[in-house]
C-alpha cells in the first residue's frame, strides 16, 4: 500500500506532500492544477522512462519519493517484494515501510534508489509491479490490443491457465530447439560435412601425438637441464670430491670429511675440558657433510646417462609445438579444444540415419506441444465465457445495462513465412510464446448492436467503463494492492458517473484505490478527498496537495458541480451527493 508521496520540482508542483490511506482516495482540482503530475510521479516510481521535459522550469531536477507498506497485500506480493529487497540489499525503515525515490535531472539523467540503496530504474519496476497498478488513458487504449486482452483472460483464469501455459512453453522450447537443429543440419549439410571432416582430421592429429596436461611446461625444464648436463655433472662431482676426497683415491684424505674426522680425533685426545667440549660440534659438522655427500652422490646417479635423451625430448617438444601453433597457446588449451571439438563433432552428424532420427525427435516434440496447446486453448475457451458474463454483469451496473461483452478465443493462423508453424487439428497455426490462440474482446453497446471489436465499437466513455468493469472482475487475485485510475471516468456523466463511483468504492473494500477525477459523482464516494490547488503569486504558478475536511469537501464538490461555487444551491447539491454516497457505502458494507 502507498502511504505517502513527496514531489519536488515536477511540472507545476514546486513541493507537495500527500498522505494516502486505505479505501478510496479521490484527487480533484481545477484543470491545469497539476493532478496529472501526481499520476506522473507514480509512473516514475514504477520505473517508467524519465522525461526531462517534466522537470519544473528553473529547477535542476525533479524528485519523487514514495513510502510503501506490504503488510496488507497478499502473500504472493509480499514474497515478490522481499525477493527484490534482498537482491538489491535494500533496507526497511524503522516502521517496516520501504522508501522508493526517483530523481530526474533537467539534463535528462535519471537516478533511482530503494530502501536507501541506489538501484537501476528497472528494480523500481520490479518492486512496484506487485504493489501498484497505474491506469491512465493510454492504458485504456492498450486494452484494445489483442495481446492485452489475452493477458486479461489469462489473469482471470490464472488458477488453471498458468500451469498449462508453463507446460506449453516448456514443450515449445524443446520442440523449437530440435526443429531449429534439424533445419540447420538439412540446410547446411554440405558445409557441416566439411566442418566434420576438418574436426576429424584435427582430432586424429591430436590423438596421434597424445599430449598430456602440462607436458609442454615440464619439457622446457627437462630440456634446459639436459642442455647443461656436462657442466652440472662436473660441478656436482667436484663438490662431492671436495667433501669426500677424490674418487680415484678414496680414504686417503684430502676431503673435508677426512679433515673433520682428524680434527675431532685430536680434540677428543686432548686433556683439556674446554677443548673437549668442542668435539660434539665437530660431530654435528661431520653429520652435515655426510648428508651432503650422500645427496650429491644421489644427484650424480640420477643424471641421464643416455646421450640420446636430449634429442628425444627435443623431438617431442617439436611435436607439441605443432599442436600449440594450430589449436591453442598451450597444451592444456589444446586438450580443452579437443574435448569441445569432440562434442561439436557429435552434433554434426548429417547422415541420412541421423537426420531421420532427429526428424522423429522433432515430430515427437511437436506432438507434445500440440497436446499442450489444445489443453491451453480448451481452458481459455472455457474461461472466456465466464469472463464475458462477469464483465457484462459489471457493465449493467455502470449504466450500460444492455451492453454485452464477448470474449472470443480463436486460432492464431500461421503466416506465409512463419517462424514456428504448428499443425493443430488440420490447421497450420503460429505457435507463439503464449500459445496458438488470439483473443478478441467484442462489445455490443446495446441489445440491437452487433458485437464488434473494442477498437471499432467503444467510445471513450464506454472504453473507460469496460476497463473498470474488467478491473473489478480481476481484482480478487491481488487483494491489498494499490490501483490508480487517471480520469477513468473520461467521457462519462450522469447516472454512469454515479455507478463508476459506486464500483470504485466497492473495489476499495479490498484494495487501496486512488482516482484522479473531474466528476463530483465519483468524488462523493471517496473515503479521503485530496485537492490539488494552483496558486499564481506573480512569480510563477505553484501547485500543492492537501486533504479536505468535511466542509471543504462540500465546497469542492459544489465547485465541481458546473462551477456553482460557494452558494446555498451548490452546497445543498454537494451535501446531497455526499449523503447519498455515504448511505450507499454503508448499505453495501452491511
Amino acid at each position: 500500500m502507498l502511504t505517502e508521496i513527496r514531489i519536488d520540482g515536477l511540472g507545476v508542483i514546486s513541493t507537495a506532500t500527500a498522505q494516502f490511506h486505505e479505501g478510496l482516495t479521490c484527487l480533484t482540482g481545477e484543470t491545469g492544477a497539476g493532478k496529472t503530475m501526481v499520476v506522473t510521479s507514480l509512473h516514475l516510481l514504477s520505473g517508467a522512462r524519465a522525461d526531462a521535459g517534466r522537470v519544473r522550469l528553473g529547477a535542476s531536477r525533479a524528485v519523487v519519493e514514495g513510502r510503501f507498506t506490504v503488510d496488507e497485500v497478499h502473500e504472493g506480493a509480499r514474497t515478490a517484494v522481499d525477493e527484490v529487497l534482498e537482491s538489491a540489499a535494500a533496507e526497511r525503515d524503522e516502521d517496516g515501510s520501504i522508501i522508493a525515490v526517483r530523481t530526474v535531472g533537467s539534463d535528462g539523467r535519471s537516478r533511482a534508489s530503494l530502501g536507501g540503496r541506489s538501484v537501476p530504474a528497472s528494480v523500481l519496476s520490479d518492486f512496484t509491479t506487485p504493489l501498484l497498478t497505474v491506469h491512465g488513458q493510454n492504458d485504456q487504449l492498450r486494452l484494445q490490443r489483442p495481446d492485452q486482452q489475452l493477458h486479461a483472460l489469462d489473469q482471470f483464469a490464472s488458477d488453471t491457465v498458468d500451469s498449462l501455459l508453463r507446460k506449453y512453453q516448456k514443450e515449445r522450447r524443446k520442440w523449437l530447439d530440435a526443429r531449429n537443429e534439424l533445419l540447420e543440419r538439412t540446410a547446411r549439410s554440405r558445409e557441416l560435412a566439411l566442418e566434420a571432416d576438418r574436426l576429424k582430421y584435427s582430432l586424429d592429429e591430436i590423438d596421434a601425438i597424445a599430449p598430456e596436461p602440462g607436458e609442454d611446461e615440464r619439457l622446457v625444464g627437462e630440456i634446459r637441464r639436459l642442455s647443461d648436463l656436462d657442466s652440472l655433472r662436473e660441478a656436482a662431482a667436484a663438490a662431492h670430491d671436495a667433501l669426500a676426497g677424490p674418487a680415484d683415491t678414496p680414504g686417503e684424505g684430502g676431503g673435508a670429511l677426512d679433515l673433520l674426522g682428524g680434527a675431532r680425533a685430536r680434540i677428543e685426545t686432548a686433556d683439556d675440558p674446554a677443548l673437549a667440549a668442542l668435539a660434539p660440534r665437530l660431530g654435528d659438522a661431520i653429520s652435515v657433510v655426510v648428508d651432503l655427500t650422500t645427496e650429491l652422490s644421489s644427484y650424480l646417479s640420477d643424471l641421464p646417462s643416455d646421450p640420446g635423451a636430449l634429442d628425444t625430448m627435443l623431438t617431442r617438444q617439436a611435436e607439441l609445438k605443432t599442436l600449440t601453433r594450430k589449436y591453442a597457446p598451450d597444451i592444456d588449451g589444446v586438450i580443452k579444444w579437443a574435448e569441445e571439438s569432440r562434442t561439436r563433432l557429435e552434433s554434426l552428424d548429417v547422415s541420412e540415419e541421423a537426420l531421420a532420427a532427429l526428424a522423429a525427435e522433432v515430430d515427437t516434440a511437436a506432438d507434445k506441444v500440440r497436446e499442450a496447446a489444445r489443453k491451453l486453448t480448451t481452458a481459455r475457451t472455457k474461461a472466456a465465457g465466464k469472463l464475458a458474463s462477469a464483465v457484462s454483469a459489471e457493465l449493467s451496473g455502470l449504466a450500460m445495462g444492455r451492453a454485452k461483452l464477448e470474449v472470443v478465443v480463436r486460432p492464431l493462423v500461421a503466416g506465409a513465412q512463419d517462424s514456428a508453424p504448428l499443425t493443430v487439428d488440420g490447421q497450420e497455426l503460429h505457435a507463439g510464446s503464449t500459445g496458438v490462440d488470439e483473443v478478441e474482446f467484442r462489445l455490443a453497446a446495446h441489445s440491437g448492436a452487433q458485437p464488434l471489436p473494442l477498437s471499432k465499437s467503444a467510445s471513450g466513455g464506454e472504453l473507460s467503463r469496460v476497463m473498470l468493469a474488467l478491473e473489478v472482475v480481476l481484482a480478487s487475485s491481488d487483494h491489498g494492492t494499490t490501483m490508480v485510475f487517471d480520469e477513468v471516468d473520461a467521457g462519462v456523466g450522469g447516472r454512469a458517473a454515479v455507478e463508476i463511483g459506486r464500483r470504485l468504492a466497492r473495489l476499495a473494500r479490498t484494495h487501496q484505490v486512488i482516482v484522479v477525477t473531474h466528476l463530483p459523482q465519483v468524488a462523493a464516494f471517496a473515503d479521503t478527498h485530496l485537492v490539488v490547488d494552483k496558486v499564481d503569486d506573480g512569480k510563477g504558478v505553484n501547485s500543492g496537495v492537501r486533504a479536505l475536511t468535511q466542509d471543504e469537501r462540500v465546497a469542492e464538490l459544489a465547485r465541481m458541480l458546473a462551477g456553482l461555487g460557494d452558494t446555498e444551491t451548490g452546497r445543498a447539491h454537494a451535501w446531497e451527493l455526499l449523503t447519498t454516497a455515504h448511505a450507499e457505502k454503508v448499505g453495501a458494507a452491511d
